[in-house]
């Protein structure tokens, strides 16, 4: 589950990444058309995969927990994936918000209510927010999978 949500990530970073640069290109109105479906797509792609690696991160330290609890094991394994998932909540919020806002703003200026400079700025701080978040979420999934195979090797 968590290789199939970092590649939704990647994609949707890669996607947002092309629409970007289709966006540079827009000269006609099928360049434009090329643009926006991809940047829709991608969001969509985007918002869905960051928060599901939210929720699927509170149900592997939910998991984990329980194991502990019915076999009476001790130690810092929840405590670990807690820990390795609190940046992933805040960085994949804001990455999720500076997609919406971006989307947002390019809605403006296509009704022509705003710059064009303004929407591609805030992509390119969406795409590096985006990177930071799935970089911690790659160091979360790593975290989880250790305590995982830890809390496995003390119950076999």
């Amino acid at each position: 589950m968590a290789a199939a949500l970092l590649t939704a990530i990647i994609l949707s970073i890669l996607g947002l990444g092309a629409s970007g640069i289709f966006g540079l290109m827009v000269t006609a109105k099928d360049d434009l058309f090329r643009h926006t479906s991809l940047a829709i797509f991608s969001t969509l792609v985007n918002l869905l995969a960051h928060s599901m690696m939210m929720f699927y991160l509170i149900g592997k330290g939910r998991a984990v927990r329980d194991a502990m609890t019915e076999a009476g094991l001790t130690g810092d394994y929840y405590q670990r994936i807690a820990k390795a998932r609190v940046p992933v909540f805040s960085w994949g919020t804001y990455a999720m918000g500076m997609t919406i806002l971006t989307a947002l703003l390019g809605a403006s200026v296509d009704t022509q209510v705003l710059a064009g400079w303004v929407h591609a700025a805030a992509g390119f701080v969406a795409l590096a927010v985006n990177l930071v978040a799935l970089k911690l979420e790659i160091d979360a999934v790593v975290a989880s999978a250790r305590a995982v195979d830890e809390v496995n090797r003390r119950l076999a």
